[in-house]
């Protein structure tokens, strides 16, 4: 999916193609990617700013009117192949090798795995939050080895930690990334490419509503951390080229460091009573 054109016409801002070093956020139309692009903005990035729906247009527009920056909506679908190869041909138009990449894009499938949940919504998780991100790095990483700099950023999360009942391929999901973050910094070392894993807790944005999770204990919970606090974290843990990033608020950090020494079988019983479907109500 794709209707909104991108050149080297800003949506609002300077030129393209000044000095600025170039930043492509993903999932930046609302929540942590939002604020990660105007995280980027605000320091001297020009953006390229990618997410599926209609929002990224008005959201490139508010960052580039914020900060002055040129800030470039592309409206694509990550989860399909095609999209991803949509999204690196648009920015090699640019004929600028990005300076830092922020692999955000993600969704969460709430419910019972072999009797609630439909296999589509599965492997869409899937494809968006696997393997487009290890597509997308394919095709970036490349060029920022061949520059000898470069940031990559992905969001991970807490959950990465341990096993995640009802909401298992998320959970999963964002365990993989916590490790191939980390596998490819070790790769890296020798070059002038850093690789930052950044997991957020619980964070107030739209994801608790489009996984499905309104009704439990987790979704309905109070003091959700400020995704423009999640994204300040992990934008100066990526400029300092940190390996990992908890971030929000403290009891993440006693969550992953308790996951650390805790049984799996604890971790997921645990997990489950936040997340099993109805538990808010209970």
């Amino acid at each position: 999916m794709n209707d909104t054109p991108m050149d080297d016409t800003p949506v609002d801002g300077t030129p393209a193609g000044d000095a600025r070093p170039l930043a492509v956020v993903t999932g930046a139309s609302s929540g942590i990617g939002r604020e990660l692009a105007g995280e980027f903005a605000r320091h001297g990035f020009d953006v390229v700013m990618a997410a599926e729906d209609a929002g990224i247009v008005e959201a490139a527009a508010a960052v580039a009117a914020e900060t002055g920056v040129t800030a470039l909506p592309v409206r694509v679908d990550l989860a399909a192949f095609d999209g991803v190869e949509e999204l690196h041909g648009r920015v090699q138009a640019l004929a600028r090798t990005p300076a830092a990449l922020a692999v955000n894009a993600g969704i969460g499938v709430n419910g019972d795995f072999a009797r609630e949940t439909g296999l589509d919504d599965e492997l869409r998780l899937v494809n968006l939050n696997v393997t487009s991100a290890v597509h997308l790095a394919k095709r970036v990483l490349p060029a920022m080895v061949a520059a000898n700099e470069g940031r990559v950023l992905f969001t991970s999360s807490v959950a990465a930690t341990g096993p995640g009942p009802y909401q298992a391929t998320y959970a999963a999901s964002k365990a993989f990334l916590l490790s191939f973050s980390e596998a490819l910094r070790h790769e890296l070392r020798d070059t002038g490419v850093t690789v930052t894993a950044l997991m957020p807790g619980a964070t107030d944005t739209e994801f608790f509503d489009r996984a499905g999770m309104q009704d439990t204990k987790l979704g309905r919970s109070g003091g959700k951390d400020d995704p423009a606090k999640v994204a300040e974290q992990g934008f100066k843990a990526l400029m300092a080229g940190k390996d990992h990033v908890v971030a929000g608020s403290f009891k993440n950090k006693l969550q992953a460091a308790a996951a650390k020494v805790a049984p799996e079988k604890a971790k997921a019983k645990l997990q489950g009573k936040l997340t099993e479907p109805g538990s808010g109500d209970r």
